[in-house]
């Protein structure tokens, strides 16, 4: 006689822990906050963002590589969650099998901002200055990706802009607006709040196409910088072996405040690029940045952390 399958219980059945495993007030954080509230009024239960920034987003990222894969934790990385692999010394998971692939969230363009104060004011300027003037242009970074762009851009244009690590981007851009810090790479979402006080410029941005937030602001490449192109994303990750109907149901529910015109509009004021696509599309984003990042490693553009 066959035994009858087990109802599964309903999810959510309790509160969703959305682990951001970077500091407040940096790009993922808003955007995981936006989502969050926009998920409140379409699920029996809130989803509950909880920072656990440390170890390059490894602090966090880990607890979801443990958890139950019941759909009741996840964790929204950037695309230096791959590249973790070939930079820390020790990394407790795999970037790839240990996680579902939920979706896509964002496309996370990367820009180089720079206080007004500055003695320059574009691309062109800062890299003749940095050039007469070796070491003192200190380069601001929140992790692996912007690190890289910056150490990418100085062997590119023969110039020696020391790496100056920061815990999220909105710490970097407070400094960049006092003037403690000449420049640094940063994504639109954490440079949008302080161009309106106008004491912050952008120099260029990382793709080789414009970011729509800043129009007028030239790509590296069309400033002379050729084929530079280097761009990150935000992904939804559940533990691994989380279950298809969650994954599908997680999907609906973001389509469904993505279409929202509250949330368009929220993301637009914030600087994010939203780029909703689900998780086989996520997966191979992840995949393309592992070649990329082995590339790079076998190169020796990335060090390893010591």
């Amino acid at each position: 006689m066959a035994t009858p399958a087990l109802a599964q219980p309903a999810w959510p059945s309790r509160p969703v822990r959305l682990i951001i495993p970077y500091a407040t007030g940096g790009g993922t954080d808003l955007l995981a906050r936006a989502i969050g509230e926009a998920l409140r009024p379409l699920l029996p239960h809130p989803v509950v963002v909880e920072n656990r920034a440390g170890a390059a987003g490894v602090v966090g990222t880990e607890v979801v590589a443990r958890a139950e894969p019941d759909g009741h934790t996840l964790t929204a990385v950037v695309s230096t969650h791959i590249m973790n692999r070939y930079h820390l010394t020790h990394l407790p998971y795999d970037p790839v099998t240990d996680f579902t692939p939920v979706a896509m969230l964002s496309r996370n363009t990367m820009v180089l901002a720079a206080g007004t104060a500055q003695p320059f004011a574009d691309l062109a300027q800062m890299v003749a200055f940095a050039r007469a003037n070796p070491g003192r242009v200190g380069t601001g970074s929140t992790e692996a990706l912007s690190s890289f762009i910056g150490q990418e851009l100085a062997r590119r244009t023969g110039i020696e802009t020391p790496d100056v690590q920061y815990r999220s981007g909105g710490q970097l851009m407070n400094d960049v607006v006092a003037g403690h810090l000449p420049v640094g790479w940063t994504s639109t979402a954490s440079a949008t709040p302080h161009m309106q006080t106008g004491r912050v410029r952008i120099l260029a941005v990382s793709t080789a196409t414009r970011t729509p937030f800043f129009p007028e602001v030239p790509t590296a490449q069309e400033q002379g910088v050729a084929e530079f192109d280097l761009a990150g994303w935000v992904g939804l990750l559940g533990p691994a072996k989380l279950p298809a109907a969650i994954v599908g149901r997680l999907n609906a529910l973001l389509g469904q405040a993505y279409a929202d015109p509250v949330l368009k509009g929220r993301f637009t004021a914030m600087g994010i690029e939203p780029d909703l696509r689900p998780g086989p599309a996520l997966l191979e984003a992840m995949q393309h940045e592992d070649r990329l990042w082995a590339a790079a490693a076998a190169a020796g553009h990335i060090q390893r952390q010591q």
